[in-house]
């Protein structure tokens, strides 16, 4: 605003000496000048005389003038002019020249000092020398730019995350990837689903603040869309924050650098290597299945007339010991003796699953090997396939092979249920609630009595026509094992009209095979 000379009232003056007023001004730490109305100068102290290079009697009587530079464009003198001239005071930069003939930047205010008749009658000047003020800001923009630019061509997704989970900064990369797979925060969901597969050890990488490299991750974006897998690394650094709070006391705070690199490409090709291996494991562990399916089968054919062997020895020992009873309960006793030899033995030839091997299993993963291992079928049948997988679904300890058995098996019960069916359709998802990984598969096909819910988990039970092969009722039973001996739960769902739906849960936390055998039926 305007300085009024004109308030004699002002406590200053009553109270201060004038020439307390003229030292104070002398002695400002700031370069002060009083100019007439055409900028002569008038007065300068010597923190003017400091800045400028210029002494007192070298600069009273020329025109402020003398300190301009060239360089400063004619715009800032017509925007200063105009608005002193309109009375008000003028903030800003002006390059000005030194008397030693080099640069600097002059941060200036420029006010109106006024009479008592309101009438601007000279001008007051206040300017700091802000050059190297100027050029730090100018180094911090320019490195700030730098790294901007440096982020932002990196080859591969990076975002900067705060200590408090916070988007800080990201790439062009990055901004791809999350209009790529339709998701606002990419990084929050891949901390997400790191977390859930490294366990315990995402507290040393989180709050230890540990490096991490090449940890991989599987995204199941759904609708229809392929499977995404991708490499992420993380390093942490700290730095210290420029807000006030921490001016005397400092104040740190962490940040995670995280990329994230696209390796689907890499592993599709993996997979098909690995699909191979898994087909020739899969024929390998289904003649094994089958080999338990006849053993059992031959054991269920001997076991019925043993039974009835041992009913008829018992009605001859109620008999008493006639001489002709003898004879023949002593036949009936050998007959059973080798039955139940022939029945150890075979028994002693099932092949027994390893279920120790337990360990961390994507069931998105399994599941999704099972469709791909039977494509070439469900393409024949003429099956539409809706694969809805929960893109993020924690890890199961389990075993893959047996698990990836169990859905090949309903998927293949699916398949055969449908193949009269004038509609076939597949639908499969995943998804978690309560502590519990859900799984759901769903066919078009008659469906499963409800009389029958029961009995189609019973070994050697079956609905299947003949279709060209033999059925032994072994499919479900099988399935229930599997499922057992990972505590979970599989039951078919009652409430289902269009054709059967299996539903399936798992405890998330859960390691290793506890509980009895365990079916609902509805």
């Amino acid at each position: 605003m305007p300085i009024d000379l004109s308030n004699s009232e002002c406590p200053l003056d009553r109270d201060l000496p004038s020439s307390l007023m003229r030292a104070t001004v002398d002695q400002a730490p700031v370069a002060i000048s009083i100019t007439d109305l055409k900028a002569n100068i008038l007065y300068v102290n010597a923190a003017f005389s400091e800045i400028t290079g210029y002494a007192p009697q070298e600069c009273i009587g020329r025109n402020e003038s003398m300190l301009s530079d060239r360089r400063t464009p004619p715009e800032v003198y017509q925007e200063l002019w105009g608005c002193i001239t309109r009375q008000q005071p003028w903030r800003g930069r002006l390059l000005n020249r030194h008397r030693d003939g080099r640069r600097y930047l002059a941060d200036l205010t420029v006010a109106p000092m006024l009479n008592e008749a309101g009438e601007t009658t000279h001008f007051i000047g206040m300017h700091r020398d802000v050059t190297e003020e100027y050029l730090l800001q100018q180094q911090v923009r320019q490195q700030t730019l730098f790294l901007e630019t440096v982020v932002a061509s990196i080859p591969v997704s990076a975002v900067l995350i705060d200590e408090n989970g916070r988007i800080v900064l990201d790439n062009l990369m990055y901004k791809a990837l999350a209009s790529d797979l339709k998701v606002e925060e990419p990084a929050l969901l891949f901390l997400k689903l790191l977390r859930e597969e490294s366990g315990e050890d995402w507290n040393d990488f989180w709050h230890r603040e540990k490096a991490f490299r090449n940890l991989e991750l599987r995204f199941d974006p759904g609708g229809g869309r392929p499977s995404r897998w991708f490499s992420c690394a993380g390093q942490w650094f700290r730095h210290e924050e420029g807000s006030v709070d921490g001016f005397f006391s400092g104040s740190e705070k962490g940040y995670l650098l995280l990329t994230v690199d696209d390796i689907t490409q890499q592993k599709k090709q993996q997979e098909q290597y690995r699909l191979r291996g898994l087909q020739a494991l899969m024929a390998e562990e289904e003649k094994l299945e089958s080999l338990k399916e006849t053993l059992f089968a031959a054991i269920h054919q001997i076991q019925g007339p043993l039974n009835l062997i041992g009913a008829a020895k018992n009605i001859l020992d109620r008999r008493g010991d006639d001489a002709g009873n003898v004879a023949l309960r002593d036949l009936l006793q050998q007959v059973m003796a080798a039955g139940e030899a022939s029945i150890c033995t075979l028994e002693k030839c099932i092949p027994h699953s390893d279920n120790n091997a337990f360990k961390p299993v994507n069931l998105n993963q399994v599941l999704h090997d099972a469709i791909t291992l039977l494509t070439e079928r469900l393409l024949a049948s003429g099956i539409v396939v809706e694969w809805v997988p929960t893109p993020v679904l924690p890890s199961l300890k389990g075993s893959e092979n047996r698990l990836r058995s169990l859905f090949k098996q309903l998927i293949e019960n699916a398949i055969d249920a449908m193949a009269h069916s004038r509609r076939r359709e597949l639908r499969i998802l995943t998804w978690t609630r309560d502590q519990l990984i859900h799984i759901t598969i769903e066919d078009t096909g008659p469906g499963i009595p409800a009389g029958l819910r029961t009995q189609v988990f019973e070994p050697f039970f079956t609905t299947k026509a003949s279709l060209g092969r033999q059925h032994v009722g072994m499919g479900l039973a099988v399935a229930h094992e599997i499922v057992n001996q990972h505590n979970g739960l599989i039951r078919i769902d009652p409430d289902y009209q269009e054709g059967c739906r299996i539903h399936m849960q798992f405890e998330i936390r859960q390691t290793q095979p506890e509980r009895p055998a365990k079916v609902s039926h509805g």
